[in-house]
C-alpha cells in the first residue's frame, strides 16, 4: 500500500503592518497646480512637499491661495473633500466695491449659481488682514475701492466663492483659504507645511 502523501503545510503570506494615517497641512503659494506633475511644466505641489503616498484632499484653485490639506488616508480623504460631510472652509476674500449689507445679507442667504443656489454663508466685513504679499501682486485701479470678507461655506463647487461674491456683485481680486474644520494655517508661510495629528477631523 502506497504511503498517503503529505501536503505541504500552507504558506504563509506576511501581511503589510498597516500605514499610520498622516494628515499635512500646506500653504499653497499662488499660481502652483493643486497636483504632482504637469506636462506643461507649471508649478507644483512637488516643488513644496516630497512626502510620498499623501495626496491633496480637495482642491484649491491654481490662482487662490492658502490652506490645503494633503492624506494618506482615503476615508479622511473623503471626510474632508466630500460635501456631504459639511466640513466648513473659511476663506479671506479681496473684493472690488464697498460690499453693502444687503450684499452680506444675500451671501449669508444663500446665492443663486448657474448651478443651483448655495448654502447659507458665514459672511461679514474684515479689516485687511496682515497676509504675505502675493507674488504677483493684485492689480488695483485708484479709482475703484476694494474690501475685505471673510466668507464661510460648507459645500465645494468649482470656483465657488468667487462666483458667489460675483453674483452679489463683489468680484473677488485675491482668496486666500485659512481654514478648514478646526485646522488653521497658523503661522505657515507660502510654501510651507507642517504635520498635525490626523485625529483632529475625526
Amino acid at each position: 500500500m502506497p504511503a498517503p502523501t503529505r501536503r505541504p503545510p500552507p504558506r504563509r503570506v506576511a501581511k503589510a503592518p498597516p500605514v499610520a494615517p498622516r494628515l499635512v497641512v500646506l500653504n499653497k503659494p499662488y499660481d502652483v497646480l493643486t497636483q504632482f506633475n504637469d506636462d506643461q511644466g507649471r508649478d507644483t505641489l512637488k516643488n513644496y512637499l516630497d512626502m510620498p503616498g499623501v495626496y491633496p484632499a480637495g482642491r484649491l484653485d491654481r490662482d487662490s491661495e492658502g490652506l490645503l490639506l494633503l492624506t494618506n488616508d482615503g476615508r479622511l480623504q473623503a471626510r474632508i473633500a466630500d460635501p456631504k460631510h459639511k466640513l466648513a472652509k473659511t476663506y479671506w476674500v479681496q473684493v472690488e466695491g464697498e460690499p453693502a449689507e444687503a450684499q452680506l445679507a444675500q451671501l449669508r442667504a444663500g446665492v443663486v449659481l448657474n448651478d443651483g443656489p448655495t448654502l447659507p454663508a458665514e459672511a461679514r466685513l474684515l479689516a485687511e488682514p496682515d497676509l504675505w504679499p502675493r507674488n504677483p501682486p493684485v492689480r488695483f485701479r485708484k479709482s475703484v475701492p476694494t474690501a475685505w470678507l471673510e466668507l464661510t461655506i460648507r459645500e465645494g463647487r468649482n470656483r465657488q466663492v468667487r462666483r458667489m461674491t460675483a453674483a452679489v456683485g463683489l468680484p473677488t481680486l485675491r482668496l486666500v483659504r485659512v481654514r478648514i474644520g478646526p485646522v488653521d494655517l497658523e503661522g505657515l508661510a507660502p510654501g510651507a507645511w507642517r504635520e498635525v495629528d490626523p485625529a483632529v477631523l475625526r
